[in-house]
């Protein structure tokens, strides 16, 4: 495809790269000596190195030797958590939570939430992701710092039913006071935590405000099989079936891990009356030694996009999606017994296009192609750990690292430039943050957030 014709220079163009392109049927493929131009933080054109040389351009990027790839996506994240990154390890589901991480966080003050999103904002720009899903407390404080930095974020103001209906409507107000700012790049969701940490009633009640305002839902559902099993033998129901009978599934929601999802559930998902998505966060599940993972095989089988995550780095000690996109396809391969699946490319997709779509952005992001924002990244192929390439996809799956990152850009903005971060000073964050460590990590008060019973 040709440039347009402009009667003003291009923004950015991007030469000599191979970039990742999808075809009408969503296949993978590689354009090689490419180049790629972005007009008003969008992709104008995807076009041959040769065909761009003699554009005009406020700045351009020679990229040889560099891979072109849409930028990660992190689907289910809580960001200001990289301040407990270590903080509880080694530790089974409950004692994590109840004797660590939820006294803790009755500690959290507004500015521990900035410094920890800040943090992590320069984390998953350095790795590659250009947007990221949360659900987290302070969100005022998280939407700010992504103002700042230029990342693209779906947030949500987490809630447990024992705050009160406060909760519930401090996360409305949330929600419709951030949806379409930051130039756009800030979408919004309702946050209830979990179906065992927020009644029937109030989860009712959330899909409804959802319906009225237009809004997703972003939440923790059948995390895991123990969560599943003590869900039938209390409520007589699954975690899915809570939210189908609940109206949950009737909105656009995105389920966070789903590793307790049985078989009786997919047909509930698969007609469920929204857009409904899954978020798999592969490190953690091993972390914490759960006997299942997302069944990632089944729920494309009935068309529910899964995207990839982290969690948060609390759980997953990182932020990195890249990993998660090289242990999803190596897990996926163990758990169904069959090493033709999930391939490389298929990771790449789940990585892309359905990282996407399961936050709501499959209009705008998730592929390099004309229209859509301008959110990519740039991988160094030359080092001797990629080298040489056989196959494309499965170098960028399975050898090439985060570290390979070499250039950052979200709605034509470059965020990253040859590993050098321009919207976030680390070492200030870091300074900051360690200095309050003490008052956050403090567990001497017997408080806790709430109570895990699953």
């Amino acid at each position: 495809m040709t440039p347009s014709s402009h009667g003003k220079p291009a923004d950015l163009v991007i030469t000599g790269c191979t970039v990742l392109v999808h075809d009408d049927r969503e296949r993978i493929g590689f354009e090689e000596d490419a180049a790629i131009v972005v007009r008003d933080g969008a992709v104008d054109a995807v076009t041959t190195a040769a065909a761009a040389a003699g554009l005009t351009a406020a700045d351009r990027i020679d990229a040889r030797g560099q891979v072109a790839l849409p930028g990660l996506i992190n689907c289910h994240t809580h960001a200001p958590m990289v301040a407990l990154r270590g903080l509880a390890e080694d530790l089974p589901t409950e004692e994590w939570f109840n004797d660590v991480v939820w006294p803790v966080e009755s500690n959290l003050t507004e500015r521990d939430v900035t410094l920890g999103a800040r943090l992590a904002c320069a984390e998953m720009i350095r790795a590659g992701v250009t947007a990221f899903a949360d659900s987290y407390f302070a969100m005022d404080a998280v939407a700010a710092v992504v103002d700042a930095c230029g990342m693209r974020a779906q947030l949500g103001q987490a809630y447990f039913s024992s705050q009160g209906p406060e909760g519930r409507e401090a996360s409305l107000e949330f929600a419709l006071r951030h949806r379409d700012t930051a130039g756009g790049r800030i979408t919004t969701a309702l946050a209830p935590h979990a179906p065992y940490t927020v009644t029937d009633a109030d989860l009712a009640a959330t899909a409804e405000l959802a319906r009225d305002h237009g809004l997703p839902v972003h939440l923790h559902a059948a995390e895991n099989r123990d969560q599943t099993d003590t869900s039938l033998a209390r409520h007589g129901a699954t975690p899915i079936q809570v939210l189908e009978r609940t109206g949950i599934l009737g909105t656009d929601v995105l389920i966070a891990h789903g590793t307790g999802i049985t078989e009786a559930d997919l047909p509930l998902l698969a007609r469920a009356e929204g857009r409904t998505a899954v978020a798999t966060a592969p490190r953690g599940y091993l972390k914490f030694a759960w006997p299942d993972t997302t069944p990632v095989r089944a729920l494309r089988g009935i068309g529910v996009p899964v995207g990839l995550a982290t969690d948060g780095a609390a759980s997953n000690n990182s932020l990195d999606v890249w990993e998660s996109m090289a242990l999803t396809s190596l897990i996926q391969k163990s758990a169904e017994g069959d090493p033709r699946w999930l391939t490389s490319r298929q990771a790449l997709h789940h990585a892309t296009v359905q990282s996407a779509r399961a936050v709501g952005l499959g209009g705008s992001v998730g592929r390099i192609a004309p229209g859509l924002r301008a959110d990519l990244i740039l991988v160094d192929l030359t080092g001797p750990h990629t080298r040489p390439v056989h196959d494309l996809a499965a170098t960028l799956v399975h050898s090439a690292r985060s570290a390979d990152v070499r250039t950052t850009i979200v709605d034509g903005r470059v965020l990253m430039r040859d590993r050098v971060l321009l919207t976030v000073d680390v070492p200030a964050v870091a300074r900051e943050l360690e200095e309050r460590l003490p008052a956050l990590t403090d567990r001497g008060h017997g408080r806790r957030l709430q109570e895990y019973e699953t």
